[in-house]
């Protein structure tokens, strides 16, 4: 059965094309790399990884609670609208919005893997273009197992959030090669992982807990290559420049907070839209999801250097400036040990059945 089959609410075309003429650059200097950039290649090598088989896929889902997840993290939880509904109807909305994020998570991916593309194309060094190679397969990866998770176990997709999708598109038309690394490594990236983590800390199904587990370790290799790129190269813009930067950011990261809503789920759910986004505004949940979105874009954009007055002040608007002091290697370096936790318990289930008799 096609993907299109499975879209839950009608998708429109099934293609989406941007024009965005770039500029090719090609290197015949071989031997001049950064040995940091060259390091994270090597990482990048070795921590190459199949979908088909790191992952257990034989893990079902339940149909009422797909993932697992505590229902305090959904906006309408507890309110006069929630309490309404039978329970037949919140197990279908719990499914549709958990739905609706890995659909998300799938779409965004694939606008990754367009830009991972780009980078090769567009930066000068051999040493970023080798490592952003290693990242084109990582995000295929990504699409691969956000896909299969979608088509196997839930068996429905929702369209892509139209505000994620014209950041996309900004991302991929803009000329200047930062600008790619800005968007997607830094604002889509960052933006993912806080909500991949959500997933991945909450989840009781080992299934969603291991697909996000895995793809965050390779995201915590890109946000690195993001920012190593852009700290080297933003401390040499001219104030003008610096300017049209900040103010892309700024504008982005408004964009995602204000337009990131499960609107799509609501109406699957046959749901009123406009009682929902009022319940959903005002809510605890809301908030402290908005927040823990960018705890991981704060420290990266600080420890780039894009560290302005409109760019601080819009943090603080935003009540995320709590987030300027966190160690963005030491997060890092987290999401890889947890990935290597799941590997483990993996092998130690692999191996107690396969010394547990099997009946006959």
């Amino acid at each position: 059965m096609s993907t299109e089959s499975r879209y839950v609410l009608p998708v429109g075309e099934m293609a989406w094309s941007v024009q965005a003429p770039l500029r090719t650059e090609f290197t015949w200097e071989y031997d001049k790399a950064r040995s940091d950039l060259l390091a994270l290649y090597e990482k990048g090598k070795r921590q190459q990884w199949n979908a088909t088989d790191r992952i257990d896929w034989s893990i079902d889902l339940d149909p009422e609670n797909p993932m697992m997840l505590p229902d305090e993290t959904i906006s309408l939880y507890g309110t006069d609208l929630w309490n309404r509904l039978s329970p037949q109807r919140i197990a279908e909305l719990r499914r549709y919005l958990q739905a609706l994020n890995i659909s998300q998570f799938m779409h965004g991916e694939q606008g990754a893997l367009i830009c991972a593309a780009k980078i090769v194309q567009q930066v000068q060094g051999i040493d970023a273009k080798f490592y952003a190679a290693t990242q084109v397969v990582d995000e295929a990866r990504h699409v691969e197992a956000y896909a299969r998770l979608l088509h196997e176990k839930f068996d429905i997709v929702f369209p892509i959030n139209k505000s994620l999708q014209a950041l996309i598109g900004d991302v991929i038309e803009r000329q200047e090669w930062d600008f790619t690394y800005l968007g997607m490594q830094v604002v889509i990236e960052g933006l993912a992982l806080a909500a991949f983590q959500g997933i991945r800390d909450n989840a009781q199904n080992r299934l969603a807990a291991q697909v996000n587990a895995y793809v965050m370790q390779d995201e915590a290799r890109h946000v690195a290559f993001g920012r190593l790129a852009l700290r080297e190269y933003y401390p040499g813009l001219t104030e003008k420049e610096r300017d049209r930067r900040e103010e892309f950011l700024v504008e982005a990261c408004y964009l995602m907070r204000d337009r990131l809503e499960p609107a799509y789920a609501w109406e699957a759910a046959g749901l009123d839209v406009a009682e929902c986004r009022a319940l959903h505004e005002n809510s605890l949940a809301t908030t402290k999801f908005r927040a823990r979105l960018f705890s991981r874009i704060v420290p990266t954009v600080r420890d780039i250097g894009l560290w302005g007055p409109r760019v601080r002040t819009a943090f603080e608007d935003l009540g995320v400036m709590q987030f300027a002091d966190r160690d963005s290697a030491q997060m890092l370096a987290d999401d890889n040990r947890v990935a290597e936790e799941h590997d483990a318990q993996n092998m130690i289930e692999k191996a107690v059945a396969e010394l547990t008799p099997q009946p006959n």
